[in-house]
């Protein structure tokens, strides 16, 4: 006789406790939380990386020379400030700048302002370069080159920011230029090549020191020479394309018309 044995009934999960409720003080207090981090946000001020852009000198706007842009370092070990500069000048100050001290790009830029130093210079504008290298580093550079200015070193990148031409999240500046006349009024202000940078200067010189309109690399870009990692990049585009053409077989020449004919009928 076989013997029937009964199941034993599952037991039953545990009710899960009681939602905790919170109270009204505690919610307000993270309400309260929220609230702060959203108005620190909007106090912020916005982030910009171009020149032109919010919170940096426009082209026609006027600057307070006043402590504007810090303090910086000529190559010599000298300090000075825009204002210094500014004031030292005779018509006004251009400041090229330069991402980096010897490459190939910065080299070229400098020595284009160094061989037309004497024209860019006939109005009274007073020239400088501005980088984030070291005085040694431009010491080196200006001395290799025979560049007939002073180079202007700003490591903490005070001056380079002011006039919106720092590299975000890099210890480099945008290459570009900016130039202000004796009163703080900006005439240029803009990124740009080696060339470009030079002819917004021409360009100035050639108004007589004064701009009606915004003056901008941007406007002299298509007839500019491109940067060196640019033409590098086409250099070995045409070398490829000559490889290829140098394997192709040349055209069969068409053969040689026949003579005509001399006439035998006397004169």
């Amino acid at each position: 006789m076989v013997e029937l044995r009964k199941r034993k009934t599952p037991t039953q999960p545990a009710p899960p406790p009681p939602a905790k409720k919170r109270s009204s003080s505690s919610v307000k207090s993270a309400i309260d939380k929220v609230k702060a981090v959203v108005a620190d946000k909007k106090e912020e001020p916005a982030a910009t990386s171009s020149s032109g852009s919010k919170g940096f000198p426009t082209v026609g706007s006027t600057i307070a020379l006043d402590e504007f842009g810090g303090e910086v370092e000529t190559h010599d070990g000298q300090k000075t400030s825009l204002k210094k500069l500014v004031e030292e000048s005779t018509g006004g100050v251009v400041l090229f700048t330069y991402p980096k001290a010897s490459t190939p790009g910065c080299t070229k830029q400098a020595c284009l302002f160094r061989d037309d130093y004497t024209p860019l210079t006939a109005t009274g504008f007073s020239i400088f370069g501005l980088s984030r290298d070291s005085p040694k580093s431009n010491t080196t550079f200006k001395t290799k080159q025979n560049l007939p200015y002073t180079l202007l070193c700003d490591p903490v990148g005070t001056l380079v920011s002011a006039i919106g031409l720092g590299t975000k999240g890099k210890s480099t500046a945008t290459r570009g230029v900016f130039v202000v006349d004796k009163s703080g009024k900006v005439l240029a202000a803009e990124a740009g090549g080696p060339e470009p940078t030079v002819q917004v200067v021409k360009k100035l010189v050639t108004s007589g020191g004064h701009s009606a309109a915004p003056v901008t690399a941007s406007e002299l870009a298509p007839a500019a020479e491109k940067d060196n990692d640019v033409k590098q990049a086409e250099t070995a585009a045409q070398v490829a394309d000559s490889a290829v053409a140098a394997k192709i077989d040349p055209p069969t020449p068409l053969p040689a018309a026949a003579p005509e004919p001399q006439s035998t009928t006397d004169q």
